[in-house]
């Protein structure tokens, strides 16, 4: 086998673990949350900062990465973060309370952050642009993998074991990969990297804004409960004016965290805003769905975890197809469909009831799973393929960015919106305290937070449809 063919077989196998790994990871905190919240005898909004910091965490860092990528090497980049993934896994097993799991989640956060910025632009490095559609569409099977696995396992580990159990399923994958990359690869890696990047100054002033900004929203969407009318309008104006400086500040540099004129080509724009929007829809349904599994339908942990595979195992086996399909007819009609297929899904899913049948909840899944495959390798390849080579650590960790931040969103907007709907028709309750009488006011509240949700995808469809004309290919 011809040498270059087989270096970019191995960056791909590369890219393709730390995909897995991180995809698994989250999947199996989706299925293990309610064991955790009953663990620790704690609230929905507080629980949920075990998801939250990870989110949030990638979504403020992953910019700063990929500068970090594009200056001193992204294979480096890459192999680091996958080893401090592998330790912030192994800490978390040992977390007794809340606030630590929180802690070490933010420290496994960050090389699952290195590793996201930097994997996309080592993909599009090393193949050539008439393949880079195949190769994402090829990852979105890594991804999918991921996601199949991580219910099961995590369903498996909590009704055998406990909960602290998920954290070790990463750490022997994790650690093998990062020793064959970091002597097979990164010898090969280094020079070209650091060929391609030229030391520039870091933003930082647009770092911290950033930083402050998305917190600021996260800790305003995940107050649920006593908190004031007018402290909520205060931090929505200190939000806002945030963003006011963080615009002002970014137009302003050189060398911007957000690079804003990129975001002058509308089909850059308005991929980069679905890419976020997509994941957003996603997580409401992950978040919400094992709560209804096991609240309402009352399933095991094990039972959640095979039904929650229908996502997974349908982008597994339209990922492979979509991105097949961009490199012939381009992104805007498999875009537009996708996020009108996540649409019609989630407009199922308000049917919900207690008497949904195991199959049917799999059908609607399996149905959002086809949208997230049919729109995600068409959008990535789509912002790749448009940009230069200097530009693609930096591009690489924006869709990254919109990818977490829709995950980011999907979890406190989704999780805000049906605690306040769940509190205000239960007479004031908490999750925390569900009895089975109150069954109709969780089902109302998810009908609620999902009509909500459909009503973002089809907005979603539409902005897709519009997308410019230019990245389109022309038909072979």
């Amino acid at each position: 086998m011809d040498s270059g063919i087989s270096e970019k077989w191995s960056v791909f196998s590369l890219v393709a673990v730390g995909v897995f790994l991180s995809t698994m990871d989250s999947s199996m905190i989706n299925v293990a949350l309610p064991s955790i919240m009953r663990s620790f005898e704690t609230t929905l909004a507080r629980s949920e900062w075990v998801v939250l910091i990870y989110l949030l965490t990638i979504t403020v860092s992953l910019l700063f990465w990929g500068r970090v990528g594009d200056q001193y090497g992204k294979g480096e980049s890459y192999l680091l973060g996958m080893l401090v993934f592998t330790v912030g896994s192994f800490a978390c097993f040992f977390a007794s309370a809340l606030w630590q799991l929180v802690g070490f989640r933010l420290f496994q956060a960050i090389g699952a952050s290195m590793m996201m910025a930097t994997g996309p632009a080592l993909i599009a490095r090393s193949f050539p642009a008439g393949q880079l559609g195949m190769a994402l569409g090829f990852i979105g099977i890594a991804t999918s993998l991921g996601l199949m696995c991580g219910p099961v396992v995590s369903g498996f580990l909590v009704a055998s074991y406990s909960w602290p159990s998920i954290f070790l399923a990463t750490v022997p994958v994790s650690l093998s990969a990062f020793v064959f990359g970091w002597f097979r690869l990164l010898p090969k890696l280094r020079s070209t990297d650091r060929a391609e990047s030229a030391t520039t100054p870091f933003d930082w002033y647009g770092m911290v804004l950033w930083t402050v900004m998305i917190s600021s929203a996260v800790l305003l969407s995940t107050q649920h409960h006593g908190v004031s009318v007018a402290v909520l309008l205060l931090e929505s104006a200190a939000m806002l004016l945030c963003v006011f400086f963080f615009l002002r500040v970014e137009a302003a540099q050189k060398n911007p965290l957000f690079p804003l004129k990129l975001f002058g080509r509308r089909s850059y724009a308005v991929a980069i805003f679905c890419a976020a929007l997509s994941f957003a829809v996603l997580f409401v349904v992950l978040i919400l769905m094992p709560f209804y599994l096991d609240y309402i339908l009352h399933l095991t942990v094990r039972d959640i975890g095979f039904v929650m595979l229908a996502v997974p195992a349908s982008v597994f086996l339209v990922s492979p197809i979509s991105g097949v399909l961009f490199d012939r007819i381009g992104a805007r009609f498999l875009t537009t469909a996708g996020l009108g297929l996540c649409a019609c899904a989630l407009l199922l899913l308000c049917f919900l009831s207690g008497k949904s049948s195991i199959w049917e909840i799999v059908l609607y899944l399996a149905l959002l799973g086809a949208g997230q495959a049919l729109f995600l390798s068409p959008n990535s390849a789509s912002v790749l393929e448009q940009i230069s080579p200097q530009e693609t650590g930096v591009s690489s960790g924006m869709l990254a960015t919109a990818r977490n931040l829709g995950m980011l969103a999907g979890v406190s907007l989704g999780g805000l919106i049906f605690a306040m709907i769940f509190s205000k028709v239960s007479g004031g309750s908490d999750l925390k305290h569900f009895q089975p009488d109150q069954a109709q006011y969780f089902l109302y509240a998810l009908r609620v937070t999902f009509t909500v949700t459909a009503v973002g995808s089809v907005f979603g469809a539409v902005l897709s449809g519009m997308r410019g004309t230019g990245e389109k290919k022309q038909a072979v």
